[in-house]
């Protein structure tokens, strides 16, 4: 059987992920395998399985969500993207985490969860001023301590010019 998965099936598949169980996750793989191309399924089996630090039967699920259509909603869309970057980030896959978050931000541009997972990603790879520039613009845009909200501007400017000085402002 293939296409998309009936009613009773993703409730059972909403109760099973919400088990947290190894055994929920072995039968909402068994309704995967039976819909393999219901988008909503293979994400809800993928949640599952990320929940109990299974991040490598997640990987293959998450894939499939995002892969299906019809597609995932916006916000289980967004959970995918998101899912699977910090997967692929935890299995050691850095480049992969890396692309999967880039592709999440070009779909749900700004995010700062999707930012902020990114930046670990690039860390992963080595590129730890991209890193750094990124979560200084996510604190700057989303913090909502009063300091650094005075101080957003500089932030801002900053993450552009982290290697910077002033021409004679060491002290001699």
């Amino acid at each position: 059987m293939s296409g998309r998965a009936d009613g009773q099936a993703l409730a059972r598949a909403e109760r099973l992920r919400e088990q947290r169980t190894e055994a929920a996750c072995a039968e909402l793989g068994e309704l995967a395998a039976r819909w393999p191309e219901d988008a909503g399924l293979a994400y809800l089996t993928a949640c599952a399985h990320d929940s109990l630090g299974l991040e490598a039967e997640a990987a293959p699920h998450y894939e499939r969500a995002l892969a299906a259509r019809p597609g995932l909603s916006g916000e289980d869309r967004h959970g995918a993207f998101l899912g699977l970057g910090s997967t692929y980030r935890v299995l050691g896959r850095y480049p992969e985490a890396v692309a999967t978050l880039r592709l999440g931000l070009d779909e749900f541009p700004g995010d700062a969860a999707l930012r902020t997972f990114l930046a670990m990603a690039l860390h992963n790879t080595g590129e730890s001023a991209e890193a750094v520039r990124t979560l200084l613009r996510v604190t700057a845009a989303t913090s909502a301590d009063a300091r650094v909200r005075a101080y957003r501007r500089a932030i801002d400017h900053y993450a552009d010019h982290l290697d910077e000085v002033v021409p004679g402002g060491g002290r001699g």
